[in-house]
């Protein structure tokens, strides 16, 4: 197994000998933009924005990496077809970690957005094939912002980072 936390130190080439996993390159570009969140608990749509970044950088093959670095938002890849999905996503999240459960200790009165960002994950990744973002039919990347209304800023790292010898 290949893990994009592995930093290579040296000169491009196999991380480990005798591993099925190397280093073509060890430097690429890093984008930022950000993304404006209607109100405290919503889902918005950025597949556009990466796939743009991607085509930007010249991305052939690798693997783009989207981040969010706030701790109350995450990064989720999910069926972007049908609005009720978000809905019901959005639902389900409210009715098991409500705003104001009794219990909650955290001062600044938002612990259910952290939670609710923990589960979702402060990034994602997705491979990149012929310069598109490998993605089923009716997925989509959302950022998911679970706090007050305001603007994240995400940042995307398109890179090959490994690949697996067969």
């Amino acid at each position: 197994m290949c893990s994009s936390d592995l930093v290579p130190v040296g000169p491009p080439g196999d991380l480990f000998p005798g591993s099925q996993c190397s280093v073509d390159s060890v430097a690429s570009p890093m984008h930022s933009f950000s993304v404006r969140t209607p109100r405290r608990s919503a889902f918005v749509e950025i597949t556009g924005q990466v796939q743009s970044y991607v085509q930007q950088a010249g991305v052939e093959q690798g693997v783009a990496v989207v981040f969010v670095p706030h701790t109350t938002a995450g990064i989720t890849i999910n069926e972007n077809a049908d609005p009720d999905v978000v809905h019901d996503l959005l639902l389900t999240l409210d009715r098991h970690f409500p705003k104001d459960a009794p219990g909650y200790r955290h001062a600044e009165g938002n612990s259910d957005s952290h939670i609710k960002a923990s589960l979702m994950g402060s990034s994602c990744q997705v491979i990149v094939s012929g310069g598109r973002l490998v993605l089923g039919t009716w997925q989509g990347i959302y950022l998911c912002e679970r706090s007050e209304e305001h603007t994240s800023e995400l940042q995307s790292h398109s890179d090959l980072v490994c690949r697996l010898l067969l």
